[in-house]
C-alpha cells in the first residue's frame, strides 16, 4: 500500500498583511514580513483497500466515508482530489491532524491547501518545489474554491523560514529570506510570546469587509506596506524593542482598516499586556479572535504571563523547512489516479 504524510508549518504575519490581496497589490503592489513557525498541519494519505463498502474516508473534525469523492464534505479535499487528477477508480483514505486549532489566524486553511497539494503529489510519485506548491495552493484556495483570502500565507507554509515576501503588479511574487544569523535570530525569538485566546471564526468574513474597503484605507495601506522593509530592517540591526513599538503602530492601523478586526476581549487582552510589559503586539490573521502574538522583554515576560494567565501560551520558533514529505511508503503505483 503506498503511504505519504505531508508536515507544512503555520505562520506569524509581523507587517503588511491585507496588502496580500489581489485587488491591492495588482494597482499598489504588496509587501509581508512573516515567518513560519514550528507548528505544523500534518495530512496522511494512501489508497484505501476495497474491504470496507466505502470508497473514501476522510477523517478530519468529521469522519466521513463516502461512495464517491464529489460527497466529500471538506471542499478542499474534495477540490484537491479533481484538481490533481484522482479519481473514484480507487479509494483514498486521507487523515488531518494540527498542532494548532483551525481558524485561529495562524493559515491554517491555506498550510492545509500546501500539505494536501504536497501530499497528494507525493502521492503519484512526483514532488513540486515550494514556488510551485505555493502558487497551486493558492490556486485552490482563490479559484477552485474562491475564498476570500490573500497570498501570503501559501508561500510561507510552502516555504518555511522568516521572509519578507513582495507581490508584483503581474501576479508575480519574490521571497527574500531575511538572513538573521542564529545568534540575531535565537535573540528575537526571545522576546515572542504567542497566546491563544480560545475562540475561531471564518476569516472569509472579514477579509471580504477588508478586501472592499481597500482603497478606503490606502493611506493606512500604505504605511503598513513601509513598515516591512522597516521592521527587516530592525531585526538586522538587533533593534528588537523598536520593532515591538513598531508592531504596536500597525496594529493600530489594522485596528481601523474594518468593522470586526477586533472586539472588547481582544482590546482588553491587548491593554492588559501592553501595562504589564509587552512593547507591541497584534491579533493574527484577518480579525476577531484567534491567536496574539507580543513582542515582551524576556524580563516582563512573567508579569505578562501572569496578566494572561487565563489564556493558553504557545512557545515558537521559526520553522526553516517549510512542507514537507515526513513520511512515504513506495509502491508501484495502479489505477487510482486518472491518466
Amino acid at each position: 500500500m503506498l503511504m505519504a504524510i505531508s508536515r507544512t508549518p503555520y505562520r506569524v504575519s509581523f507587517f503588511g498583511g491585507g496588502t496580500d490581496y489581489p485587488p491591492w497589490f495588482r494597482r499598489h503592489g504588496g509587501a509581508v514580513l512573516s515567518m513560519a513557525i514550528n507548528k505544523y498541519c500534518y495530512i496522511g494519505t494512501g489508497f484505501l483497500p476495497p474491504f470496507f463498502g466505502i470508497r473514501h474516508r476522510i477523517i478530519w473534525s468529521h469522519i466521513e466515508a463516502v461512495g464517491s469523492a464529489a460527497e466529500i464534505q471538506h471542499p478542499a479535499v474534495r477540490a484537491g482530489l479533481e484538481v490533481l487528477g484522482y479519481d473514484d477508480s480507487q479509494g483514498i483514505e486521507l487523515f488531518h491532524q494540527g498542532d494548532l486549532p483551525a481558524r485561529s489566524g495562524i493559515g491554517s486553511s491555506s498550510a492545509f491547501a500546501v500539505g494536501l497539494i504536497n501530499v497528494l503529489t507525493a502521492m503519484r510519485g512526483k514532488s513540486l518545489d515550494a514556488h510551485a506548491l505555493a502558487v497551486s495552493a493558492t490556486d485552490l484556495e482563490q479559484n477552485k474554491l474562491k475564498e476570500a483570502v490573500g497570498c501570503q500565507d501559501q508561500i510561507a507554509s510552502a516555504y518555511g523560514g522568516m521572509n519578507v515576501i513582495k507581490f508584483e503588479r503581474d501576479d508575480s511574487f519574490s521571497v527574500t529570506p531575511l538572513g538573521l544569523d542564529d545568534s540575531q535570530r535565537q535573540g528575537f525569538e526571545k522576546w515572542l510570546m504567542l497566546f491563544y485566546t480560545g475562540s475561531s471564526r471564518l476569516s472569509s468574513d472579514y477579509a471580504k469587509k477588508l478586501i472592499n474597503n481597500l482603497e478606503a484605507n490606502a493611506k493606512h495601506m500604505t504605511r503598513m506596506h513601509e513598515m516591512v522593509e522597516i521592521g527587516a530592517e530592525l531585526l538586522h540591526a538587533g533593534k528588537i524593542e523598536e520593532f515591538g513599538k513598531l508592531l504596536h503602530e500597525g496594529w493600530t492601523l489594522k485596528r481601523g482598516l474594518a468593522n470586526g478586526t477586533s472586539t472588547s476581549t481582544i482590546d482588553r487582552i491587548y491593554d492588559d499586556a501592553q501595562r504589564a510589559g509587552a512593547l507591541g503586539g497584534k491579533l493574527l490573521g484577518a480579525g476577531g479572535t484567534g491567536f496574539m502574538v507580543f513582542v515582551v522583554p524576556p524580563e516582563r515576560q512573567a508579569a505578562v504571563a501572569q496578566a494572561l494567565s487565563h489564556l493558553i501560551t504557545v512557545p515558537v520558533s521559526a520553522d526553516f523547512t517549510g512542507s514537507t514529505i515526513v513520511y512515504r511508503k513506495e509502491e508501484l503505483l495502479g489505477g487510482g489516479l486518472a491518466r
